[in-house]
């Protein structure tokens, strides 16, 4: 059964909606909306919001964690959408004094991935749903790096263009257009960082890892951009502790030029990726985005072959 398209009016409703959600965030002061948000997250979750899905999730990647752990990773984790909510909101007034103050040795990371992309060959960036990730992108922006990534369109198209307006400096190209896979390679080989988050909800079966004490299926379509352009891969994660951001970058991992199979060194790529993404999530729990169904663990679908129509002349 098809969904059925919204009305202009349901657009314009959903758009006046975040709009006074936008006026309330930016009327009260930084750390005070910070603490509304926790808050309501922990109301949320006190009142069930997807809260025995998510406990299971959590339970089924740490078996040796008590129940009050793992609840305590669960609120915090949805303590940390809510106020990355209230940084996507406040996204125009982040200039740089802010992020220098609230994001830590900001500078020295800037400084060490500016020195990567200068080797010539610009960086792919893989950055997972750990603290706020949109704060990397932002903080990198803000000290100079051209930055460039792909997001999908927003089904509202109010809502698309104050997204847009939310990205800053940062060059968002839109997820399935025709042109995206040469457009990032462009940039690449111009010197641009692209960054990218792993998707774990690949629908067809790629590159199977493992993941947080199970199997998942990601693509090898991020590393590939490195592999085409010979650019190094910098796999960082992004941290919330104590009102701050901080960086922890994993390592920089180079493909090898001389690969005679550049897809499988695409997926050795992933794999190392990956594995470092999972020991980095494993020491944090609570920084990762346990509530979306896309950032969790799904069997990959098997296609399905098509059979060809006949025409009788």
């Amino acid at each position: 059964m098809s969904r059925k398209r919204k009305t202009k009016f349901a657009f314009w409703c959903e758009y006046a909606a975040l709009r006074c959600a936008c006026a309330v965030v930016n009327a009260v002061p930084y750390r005070l909306a910070c603490a509304l948000a926790r808050g309501l997250a922990s109301l949320a979750f006190s009142c069930g919001f997807r809260r025995r899905r998510t406990l299971e999730r959590i339970g089924a990647a740490f078996p040796e964690k008590s129940d009050a752990e793992c609840r305590r990773i669960a609120v915090f984790s949805l303590q940390n959408v809510m106020q990355s909510a209230v940084e996507m909101i406040r996204a125009h007034r982040l200039d740089k004094k802010w992020i220098d103050a609230h994001v830590k040795d900001v500078q020295v990371y800037a400084d060490r991935l500016r020195s990567i992309i200068d080797e010539g060959r610009g960086a792919v960036i893989f950055v997972p749903h750990c603290g706020n990730w949109y704060m990397a992108a932002w903080a990198m922006a803000r000290h100079g790096i051209p930055l460039s990534a792909i997001a999908a369109r927003q089904r509202n198209p109010y809502v698309e263009a104050w997204m847009q307006r939310q990205y800053g400096s940062i060059d968002v190209m839109t997820r399935g257009s025709a042109s995206v896979l040469h457009d990032v390679l462009a940039r690449i080989s111009a010197g641009r960082a692209f960054a990218i988050l792993p998707d774990l909800r690949v629908p067809v079966p790629d590159t199977e890892v493992p993941f947080l004490n199970g199997t998942a299926n990601v693509s090898h379509g991020g590393a590939m951009f490195a592999v085409a352009s010979g650019a190094p891969v910098v796999v960082a994660v992004m941290r919330r502790e104590n009102g701050m951001h901080t960086f922890d970058h994993l390592a920089t991992l180079r493909p090898d030029p001389d690969a005679s199979d550049r897809r499988e060194e695409a997926r050795r790529i992933m794999r190392e990726a990956m594995a470092l993404i999972d020991e980095g999530v494993r020491k944090t729990p609570e920084q990762w985005f346990w509530y979306n169904s896309r950032w969790i663990l799904q069997p990959a679908k098997r296609k399905k072959r098509k059979k060809a129509k006949k025409e009788n002349s």
